[in-house]
């Protein structure tokens, strides 16, 4: 196992390419890459719906290269990973009601654009290791809690479909074509930098808008659904750990946070953090509720076991981090203009 020095030396001069850089857990991957020595190569479409924002490297902008190109095209991928050493594969699309809307577009993005990569890879450069973002929403309804990586894999959704696909995909071609690869089936992150403009990417992105601005928040049911939630550095903090050590090649690993929280205390635990905003229990929306999946809360233990990663960040306190950047930066992830309001 790779102790905490030596992965993070690993990355000295190390030529990295994130796909999907721009976003959310892209972009604090490139932050602590650019303070570890990394070449950084980002690649990112910079579709409007997703959440891609240069402001997400303001301060690193100098210090890594950024490519705008879409994932599904593979002559730019044949070319892109090209003397990459390790490839961090964030680009996806991440929104459950969108796939269910648009299926098709779902399917572009998280099943044949993980193919243009990995074919990319075997053809141009076989030797390269491939870091594949996963999620829990693989998993379905979890039959028993925690789940763990030896969970059934039953989707209920597209979403959740094509992001399983899309991690067979990687393993496969680890198994088969010996490009080294793994995947992270990640719960709940948050954290600076992610999507706030509206509510498709995620919940916990958006009550944390409504606090900031002093609304309402609606929880569905009772409140009292348990989920886990990891803090946005954690999570990428499990990336590098994962691109430096081939112990990972061939493994998921599922990387969730320190204890389950139910909704209503997680809400009423931010609205004390924020000092702002306040909540209010309302009926399930019917087309929520068709692919909501209850409980959920995730066993990290594998990947602590053979990487020796596991969360660090208190619920309250990386709250009261993403507060703060938002607050100093609202003005870059929430529209203000009449033209950027009609484009939601």
């Amino acid at each position: 196992m790779s102790s905490g020095v030596d992965y993070r030396a690993f990355y000295r001069d190390r030529r990295v390419m994130i796909t999907g850089g721009l976003g959310f857990i892209g972009s604090t991957v490139a932050h602590q890459l650019v303070e570890l020595g990394a070449r950084v190569l980002i690649v990112d479409s910079l579709i409007p719906e997703y959440g891609g924002n240069l402001f997400n490297i303001a301060g690193i902008e100098d210090r890594v290269r950024v490519n705008i190109a879409d994932v599904r095209q593979s002559s730019s991928m044949n070319y892109l990973v090209r003397n990459q050493e390790v490839i961090f594969n964030l680009a996806g699309q991440v929104s459950h009601i969108d796939s269910m809307q648009d299926p098709y577009t779902d399917l572009e993005i998280n099943c044949r654009s993980q193919l243009s990569i990995l074919e990319a890879c075997r053809r141009y450069n076989p030797t390269v290791k491939v870091v594949f973002a996963g999620t829990r929403q693989v998993y379905g309804r979890p039959e028993s809690l925690p789940v763990t990586e030896q969970h059934l894999v039953k989707p209920t959704d597209v979403n959740g479909i094509n992001k399983a696909a899309g991690e067979y995909y990687h393993l496969v071609y680890n198994e088969v074509f010996g490009v080294r690869a793994c995947s992270l089936r990640l719960t709940n992150v948050y954290g600076p930098r992610q999507l706030i403009k509206h509510n498709r990417q995620g919940f916990i992105a958006w009550f944390i808008r409504l606090a900031l601005e002093d609304h309402e928040i609606q929880i569905y049911g009772d409140g009292t659904q348990l989920r886990d939630f990891v803090f946005v550095d954690d999570a990428a903090d499990a990336f590098l750990r994962a691109g430096a050590d081939d112990s990972s090649n061939g493994k998921v690993f599922n990387v969730g946070g320190l204890e389950p929280i139910s909704h209503r205390d997680l809400v009423e635990l931010l609205v004390s953090v924020a000092g702002t905003g306040r909540y209010r229990c309302v009926d399930w929306p019917p087309e929520k509720k068709a692919i909501d999946i209850g409980d959920f809360y995730t066993d990290s233990s594998l990947i602590h076991r053979t990487l020796g990663w596991r969360p660090v960040t208190l619920l309250g306190s990386g709250l009261a981090r993403t507060l703060d950047y938002y607050r100093a930066h609202l003005d870059h992830y929430v529209p203000t203009t009449a033209s950027q309001v009609a484009a939601l």
